[in-house]
């Protein structure tokens, strides 16, 4: 088979990809991972025309001198006896926008495959080989998850054994100490304790007590006089 797929990612990416074997597990569409297997191995389901056939295997990729790349594979059917068996060539170009891959090799089949129909296979085959292709220009790597040594690890600055105090503005300065002369009394005696400081009641000015004796002592002033009134006339009366 021959076959071309045009990639728009430099042929640096994809070299960088072909060269992880996590990253090349990742570009193959529905390859489900084996736990604790070597990447690139376990379980794929290929859809063929209205069939499905899932496949269980290893896919390797290997650089070559002349800056090639061989892909080989080997599966066997999750369901049955048929195999499959894939040894091609990768090689890569360079262009204007992207990168051009040409894929040459051979692929052999058997079992329920076999029964199908071949433009169905061939078609099936060259969308898969589309998708990975493709899915090596999209591959990142994935963030390490190893734990960082604690040689490594920033140390904080040490802080320091006593903490400095600054000067606080005089407005805090009388909140705090109000705070501290509360400390140690009852609630009820706080919620009912005048304010201190600039906050503090101002007294009533004493004016206002005179000017309040002045009004109480006004009216027994004229009872007085009303009085003396009456006994002046009763005595002019009798005389």
């Amino acid at each position: 088979m021959e076959h071309q797929v045009y990639v728009p990612a430099p042929a640096s990416r994809l070299r960088e990809a072909l060269a992880d074997p996590a990253r090349v597990a990742r570009a193959l569409p529905g390859l489900q991972q084996d736990t604790g297997a070597a990447p690139g191995t376990g379980r794929v389901k290929v859809r063929i025309g209205s069939h499905s056939i899932t496949y269980r295997g290893t896919l390797r990729v290997s650089a070559r001198a002349d800056g090639s790349y061989a892909l080989d594979g080997d599966a066997t059917e999750a369901r049955g006896a048929g195999t499959v068996k894939l040894a091609l060539t990768l090689r890569l170009t360079d262009t204007d926008e992207g990168c051009q891959v040409t894929v040459t090799g051979t692929a052999s089949a058997g079992g329920r495959v076999a029964e199908l129909a071949p433009e169905a296979v061939e078609s099936a085959a060259t969308r898969l080989l589309n998708r990975f292709v493709e899915g090596l220009g999209e591959a990142r790597p994935e963030p390490s998850d190893q734990p960082v040594s604690i040689f490594e690890t920033e140390v904080p600055p040490p802080s320091p054994a006593e903490p400095v105090e600054e000067p606080l503005p005089e407005i805090f300065a009388e909140a705090a100490h109000a705070r501290r002369t509360m400390i140690g009394r009852s609630a009820e005696e706080v919620d009912h304790a005048p304010p201190r400081g600039r906050y503090a009641p101002v007294p009533a000015p004493q004016t206002v007590a005179a000017a309040s004796a002045l009004r109480w002592a006004a009216p027994a002033a004229a009872l007085a006089l009303a009085s003396a009134i009456v006994v002046t006339r009763a005595l002019r009366r009798r005389r």
